[in-house]
């Protein structure tokens, strides 16, 4: 079996280094750059699994690398950067981020994050109709939710924005993607309206709703299915 491999662009020595160890240590192949060049070279000769992706680099912007990326990229890609502000955050996740961590990070976090990403893009794969997520039985085919095997009650409304989040499991929503996703075009900038569904729904699929597992916000900029 062939295993994953992931390709680190970033300009930091030590960090690559870093990466690189943490990552072969949980059985990945890993190839690495320190310039946008090399990385969109690598990523179009070696197909790898997900990119993790600094914004800083030294012949150009990541954002750039990004967007060209995702004119033929498909598979994730996890911004890791210093630039932690929400115009970045959001604008990296619009041009098509999977998941954007700020650094310093930590390393369990960021492993769990990979492996959210790599689970979703294999549920994409597979076509799978069906997201099992611990507790949360979601059967997108019937639009329906069970919770420990019991079957929840949600609107239309609140199983199509649980069915956008799960499937896209792992990764990082902005408002305004879920918002045109759920009920188009013309309610992109309604957050607060997006805010009073997410609490609504929390009541129903978490057991702590105050202290939720599956929907996880991200101050700012949006919402992440866990």
């Amino acid at each position: 079996m062939n295993r994953t491999r992931i390709l680190i662009i970033d300009d930091e020595p030590q960090l690559r280094k870093l990466l690189q160890i943490a990552l072969e240590a949980q059985d990945y192949d890993v190839l690495l750059a320190d310039d946008g060049k090399t990385g969109i070279t690598l990523a179009a000769s070696q197909n790898p699994d997900l990119i993790l992706l600094d914004l800083s680099l030294p012949d150009q912007s990541g954002h750039e690398i990004l967007r060209e990326l995702r004119s033929w990229f498909i598979k994730p890609v996890i911004i890791l950067s210093v630039q932690d502000n929400e115009k970045d955050i959001v604008a990296a996740l619009d041009n098509g981020a999977s998941d954007y961590i700020p650094k310093p990070f930590r390393t369990q976090e960021l492993l769990a994050r990979i492996r959210a990403a790599l689970r979703s893009i294999q549920n994409t794969a597979a076509g799978s109709s069906r997201i099992i997520c611990d507790d949360l039985d979601i059967d997108l085919s019937a639009h329906t939710i069970k919770k420990n095997g019991e079957l929840l009650k949600l609107t239309g409304t609140e199983f199509n924005l649980v069915a956008v989040l799960a499937k896209n499991q792992g990764r990082v929503l902005t408002h305004q993607f879920i918002l045109k996703q759920v009920w188009g075009q013309s309610y992109q900038h309604e957050t607060q309206y997006l805010r009073v569904f997410i609490a609504a729904i929390r009541k129903k699929i978490e057991t702590d709703p105050t202290n939720p597992l599956h929907i996880i916000t991200e101050s700012g900029v949006g919402y992440r299915f866990n």
